[in-house]
């Protein structure tokens, strides 16, 4: 399988080679699906969090005494039966994170990359480089590059340059190729990477 390569001005100036066995086979969704899932949870803050009896406010003396009132016994005015009293198992803060393994991470990334270029989204440009740190200058590449929508940007080191001029469009992001997950992939419309980026993912995809 061969990919065109692009200069900036969206001009033809190579191809690469790249293997069958890695982007060219069947695309597990499923492993896609379970990384996407463990990002997901990764990323939740778990902050969320209930006041029990020891926490809410209130005094811990006993309302009444214990017998000879006909009430009902009660021990404080905190207690979970009253009204503001405490919350029982209510949610604390904890990470919702887990790991999958390393193989499964690579086999989903190399999926979702399978797919990006079965549908055509992959744009291989020489390199990607600007002159100076204006969101305009970005914003004139990726129209020269026929990118809109949401795009990601993939370079095995990306140009600060490059980083700082696309902060401000919606939409587009900058990641270096060991960064790369398959959530990044599948979530963008367009996929522009440099050529050694491809050459590298296609290094550590291979292993």
């Amino acid at each position: 399988m061969t990919l065109d390569i692009v200069n900036d001005q969206n001009e033809k100036v190579g191809v690469l080679e790249v293997s069958d066995e890695i982007f060219g086979g069947r695309v597990n969704t499923a492993v896609i699906w379970e990384t996407v899932v463990q990002l997901n949870a990764s990323a939740r803050r778990g902050t969320h969090a209930a006041k029990t009896r020891s926490e809410v406010s209130g005094s811990g003396r006993k309302p009444w005494r214990q017998k000879g009132t006909g009430r009902a016994r009660v021990g404080e005015i905190r207690n979970p039966l009253w009204r503001k009293g405490g919350t029982v198992f209510g949610p604390r803060p904890r990470s919702y994170g887990y790991d999958v393994p390393k193989k499964v991470a690579r086999q989903a990334l190399r999926a979702a990359l399978t797919q990006k270029i079965k549908e055509g989204a992959v744009t291989v440009v020489e390199q990607l480089a600007l002159s100076e740190s204006k969101t305009k200058l970005a914003a004139e590449l990726l129209d020269r590059l026929g990118v809109a929508g949401k795009a990601l940007i993939v370079d095995v080191k990306p140009d600060e340059m490059v980083r700082r001029s696309c902060r401000n469009l919606t939409g587009v992001r900058v990641v270096g190729s060991g960064q790369l997950t398959a959530r990044d992939v599948i979530d963008a419309g367009r996929l522009v990477a440099t050529k050694a980026a491809v050459e590298r993912l296609q290094q550590v995809l291979a292993s």
